[in-house]
């Protein structure tokens, strides 16, 4: 079935709201009826909502699946321009320049307005009309307030952008989570199963920005067998089986599983589908949202929601995911959870901070953080945490280097390395860190970490321990031991010259711990010192005063560490392979949470206990103060860890690793990939 069909209810309910707003709006360019410095702005966002309306025609009618390979990325090129790095300097979609061009006031409101109706683009694509009528509309409204402007008029316009907000809220949070939850939306879906995939034009059906991350991607995907693809696909869709099994969760009573995955995989994918097929799954594919291409276009209106979110926003948008979630409750049930393939390697991004953007009030920030919690708690509440599982493996884009391929071959390797070695040497580390009351780890030159970890009293050595034994399952590749610390006791500072979390980067970051939360913190990406708290406060603690540290683990994939040493691609690591190569600590919520009464065996039978902290142990009283909705890694690597001591309570101290090698007996095989660092 035709994807549009499966909307023609719903787009012909929009159709004829659509089609007036797009007449109007065509009129714009021609007119000159509101004063400078505004007229420009209006004739360029109508003439780009122009552009929209003709594409989303031009798929309608079949003539956009006709055009050339060249024809498609001169569309593409044309959609995108004024928001490429080359162009945003100069774009309406930048804060700065709107502010500039358009005064603060109304340069804060109309940057957001255009960055909202570009998003439209997507829906152009999809063929759906109620998310392009309903901005359009808010468009015009604007336009006719400035027609008339007046004292009165920068508050109309954020009224104006409130209402639409709210009074479309309901439909909006339907149809996010029925991308969510229905695979009957299958508009991605059907793009990888349908597509010849040896036809490039099929990466310019999403609507996407293409690059060349995703033509040569796509090309390299060609090339190989279909024997190699099927085993890159084995290895996520059987990390995803064992992580059911090693939760102990009942695979054969769910449905759906959510694919998330970047363009230029999609051979990859469709293998995946009809192997997770044989496994009971269909799958829901949504977008992300974000781009790769402009990242500082998204970090510029990660906060645009500040000029309408109030109490009352939150409040009606809680119930409307509710309602949301009830309509769909059969197929959250049914729910598994997410299969991501992550990339990496493109070019590092350092975001610039812009005075002029639209920011969160300290207000709004606690509003944002109740929201945060309480809308994940009623996701738990019909897709429940400890009914659900994941898996996520990561590859390499082109942008990495001329070595894209070899270092493709490499990851590949990484992602499938020997179960069995590891599982054991793995298990000598848990043994000596079970006998620990906490661990010590030192920095070593440029690191000034200084950290004492508590550790959860083991009551039964024979039967339980306090560190999971992680394999290659949820968290592809192999490589970790991890537990939840006692918070009571874990103190000293944690430092990281140079680490990226959240696609940004940071410099010199350093955490001081007090009972296992964040006390202090600085970094020096920015001269003024206000600036980086800021900068940490939004972006790690993600908006709370403090966080807790929800995970210590130590990393044993010494291959994968190599690897980054050898192709220098240290920084272009995702954290999933880089929290494999050292110690890291998660800031934020525990691996278990919302799942700490799923009972859970180590590979060699025993029970996993140390799942709770001080903070999640509180959902037994008042479940809003146990969860932080977030989970943030980080890693230490080899090169500057100077030793992790494991101490015992009679004092006796057993080291595992000393200036970067493992050093505890049944350890040394990891030390064997570093061996080869003198030859690079």
């Amino acid at each position: 079935m035709d994807y549009r069909v499966k909307l023609k209810d719903e787009n012909e309910l929009m159709k004829e709201r659509f089609d007036l707003a797009a007449e109007r709006i065509s009129q714009i360019p021609s007119e000159n009826t509101v004063k400078a410095p505004y007229l420009d702005y209006f004739h360029k966002v109508a003439k780009y909502i122009m552009k929209m309306k003709d594409t989303l025609l031009s798929i309608e009618d079949g003539s956009y699946a006709n055009k050339s390979l060249e024809e498609l990325q001169a569309m593409n090129q044309d959609l995108y321009e004024d928001i490429l790095e080359e162009n945003y300097e100069t774009s309406y979609a930048n804060p700065e320049y709107a502010c500039k061009m358009l005064g603060e006031d109304y340069g804060k409101v109309l940057t957001c307005l255009y960055a909202r109706l570009r998003s439209c683009l997507a829906s152009a694509f999809e063929y759906r009309l109620f998310d392009m009528t309903i901005n359009m509309e808010l468009f015009i409204e604007i336009y006719n307030l400035f027609e008339e402007e007046d004292e009165t008029t920068y508050k109309e316009v954020k009224s104006a952008l409130y209402y639409t907000a709210t009074d479309y809220s309901e439909e909006l949070c339907y149809y996010r989570t029925r991308e969510l939850l229905d695979p009957e939306l299958s508009f991605i879906t059907d793009i990888v199963m349908d597509s010849d995939l040896t036809d490039l034009r099929y990466l310019y059906q999403y609507g996407d920005r293409i690059t060349e991350n995703e033509i040569k991607t796509a090309e390299y995907m060609n090339k190989l067998s279909q024997e190699k693809i099927d085993a890159m696909a084995f290895t996520y869709t059987e990390g995803y089986r064992i992580g059911f099994i090693c939760a102990n969760i009942d695979l054969s009573k769910k449905g759906i599983v959510n694919i998330r995955y970047e363009i230029g995989f999609e051979r990859m994918v469709r293998a995946a589908i009809k192997q997770f097929e044989k496994l009971g799954l269909k799958p829901t594919i949504r977008r992300s949202g974000a781009n790769k291409f402009n990242k500082q276009f998204d970090y510029d209106h990660r906060y645009d929601y500040a000029l309408y979110f109030d109490k009352a926003y939150v409040e009606k948008r809680l119930a409307h995911l509710r309602k949301a979630y009830e309509a769909f409750k059969e197929q959250a049930s049914l729910f598994a959870g997410p299969a991501v393939i992550e990339t990496f390697g493109e070019k590092p991004f350092t975001p610039v901070s812009k005075v002029v953007c639209n920011k969160l009030s300290e207000k709004q920030q606690k509003l944002d953080v109740e929201f945060s919690r309480d809308s994940r708690l009623l996701m738990n509440e019909y897709i429940k945490g400890d009914e659900r599982s994941f898996t996520i493996i990561a590859y390499p884009v082109p942008e990495i280097g001329e070595k894209f391929e070899e270092i493709f071959d490499e990851t590949v390797k990484v992602n499938t390395l020997d179960y069995n070695l590891y599982k054991e040497i793995q298990q000598k580390l848990i043994d000596t860190l079970d006998q620990g009351e906490y661990v010590h780890i030192l920095g070593t030159g440029v690191n000034k970490t200084d950290l004492k970890v508590s550790l959860h009293e083991i009551a039964d050595p024979t039967k339980q321990t306090g560190f999971e034994n992680c394999l290659a399952d949820v968290n592809i590749p192999v490589g970790e031991v991890f537990t939840s610390p006692k918070l009571t006791g874990t103190n000293g500072v944690l430092h990281v010259s140079e680490v990226y979390l959240n696609d940004y980067k940071y410099i010199d970051l350093a955490l001081t711990i007090r009972d296992g939360k964040i006390a202090d913190y600085t970094c020096k990406n920015f001269k003024d010192e206000e600036e980086n708290k800021k900068f940490i406060k939004e972006n790690l603690l993600f908006n709370h005063d403090t966080l807790p540290m929800g995970e210590f683990a130590i990393g044993t994939n010494t291959t994968a560490y190599v690897m980054g040493r050898k192709y220098n691609i240290q920084d272009k690591l995702p954290i999933l392979i880089a929290e494999k190569t050292g110690p890291h600590f998660a800031m934020g919520d525990t691996c278990f949470s919302m799942s700490e009464d799923v009972i859970t065996h180590n590979p060699d039978g025993k029970e996993m206990i140390a799942k709770d902290n001080e903070c999640s142990i509180l959902r037994k009283d008042d479940i809003t103060k146990a969860y932080f909705n977030c989970h943030t890694d980080i890693t230490i690597p080899y090169d500057e860890l100077g030793e992790i001591a494991v101490y015992k309570k009679d004092g006796e101290k057993i080291v595992l690793i000393e200036n970067g090698r493992f050093v505890l007996a049944g350890t040394e095989e990891l030390n064997k990939p570093l061996d080869e660092l003198s030859v690079y």
